[in-house]
């Protein structure tokens, strides 16, 4: 029988959400998780890192920021306030994925998944500022919202397709280099926290420890993964090209073309202009859209079926809703409407940069 007391269970009751209701709700934690990359980076460019001096208060006396601590003190707490905003985002999405029927644990699981990184990395944040912005828990701050981000792509994906065993639309060799992709990619974030780590932008106009190399080199080999990247990420073109993938594959590797060619624009600007402030905001927000094209990349090289229908609900409105960010049927597979690929392209963190970057 049914917890009467559970509140899920009663919004269910009262309330049911469509299938394009609860992807765009995912959507939006992906959104959200940028926002907090991108503001993040501009505590640590303002140098606004220290802008409250402990936590969880933003001082010993206060825990809203003072008139004396000027603009920096409420950067640092506006960006602590996206926080719960990015919190209520998260709960929309597992609100509406736990009404929604038939119910899904595998998208709960993962909005639940997000929350709980949020607290930890809120948590983590707190320890980040009373250690005056060690840089190496700086960089595990910004890898920790990438896992968020991560998280939140993944939600996306599993809201616009079903709950059936993963089923490859190509050969698994093609699979296999589009998770190297991944992995080259994520090898690129985490030298580019070193970069961070190591570079003139400290987060705070006192003196702050850093990462002791040299940030020039590190960059080069920043630089030399970006090739690598760059490599695979053509060679998957051509293979896709060559054994005939579906169209939505193809199509998210030429969105990756582009967010690479502009990083790789912004990055060059900013190491020969002298790492600008805004240039390096700039390369954080191009960065987090490279890592959302690769993830999207690798989810739509297989095929889970359509998104579950309540037995009220058309499979025809099911199949339409999903065509903004369903996936591709695969060959051989009856859909009940043509279900697209992953919807709309997202944003990425600058390889180098830190999220809540302090």
């Amino acid at each position: 029988m049914p917890n009467t007391w559970n509140p899920f269970e009663l919004i269910a009751r009262r309330w049911q959400p469509s299938a394009a209701f609860v992807r765009r709700a995912a959507l939006a934690t992906v959104v959200m998780s940028v926002v907090i990359v991108v503001t993040g980076g501009a505590v640590r460019l303002t140098q606004s890192g220290l802008g409250c001096s402990t936590w969880p208060k933003c001082t010993p006396d206060s825990l809203t920021p003072t008139a004396a601590m000027g603009i920096n003190g409420l950067i640092e707490f506006g960006n602590r306030l996206l926080t719960y905003v990015l919190c209520a985002f998260i709960g929309v999405f597992i609100i509406a994925a736990r009404a929604r029927a038939p119910r899904r644990r595998s998208l709960t699981r993962l909005g639940w998944a997000m929350f709980w990184i949020v607290m930890g990395n809120a948590v983590w944040g707190g320890i980040v500022v009373l250690t005056g912005l060690n840089p190496y828990l700086v960089a595990a701050h910004f890898l920790l919202t990438t896992a968020l981000l991560t998280v939140s792509v993944l939600a996306w994906r599993r809201a616009a397709e079903g709950d059936e065993a993963p089923r490859d639309l190509v050969a698994r060799p093609v699979r296999q280099l589009a998770g190297l992709l991944v992995l080259a990619t994520g090898a690129l974030t985490v030298i580019g926290t070193l970069v961070t780590g190591a570079g003139p932008h400290a987060g705070d106009a006192k003196e702050v420890h850093r990462i002791p190399v040299d940030w020039r080199e590190i960059t080069q080999l920043h630089v030399d993964f970006v090739y690598i990247v760059v490599g695979l990420s053509v060679a998957l073109w051509f293979t896709l090209r060559a054994v005939k993938a579906p169209a939505a594959p193809r199509r998210i590797v030429l969105e990756l073309f582009g967010c690479i060619a502009l990083q790789g624009v912004v990055g060059y600007i900013q190491y020969f202009a002298g790492l600008p402030e805004f240039v390096v905001g700039l390369h954080m927000l191009v960065s987090t859209l490279v890592w959302i094209c690769v993830l999207r990349v690798y989810l739509a090289l297989r095929d889970r079926g359509p998104v579950p229908t309540d037995e009220g609900e058309s499979p025809a409105a099911s199949a339409s809703s999903a065509a903004d960010g369903g996936s591709a049927p695969a060959a051989g597979r009856e859909v009940p409407a043509p279900a697209a690929e992953t919807g709309a392209a997202a944003p990425q963190p600058a390889a180098g940069t830190s999220a809540s970057s302090r």
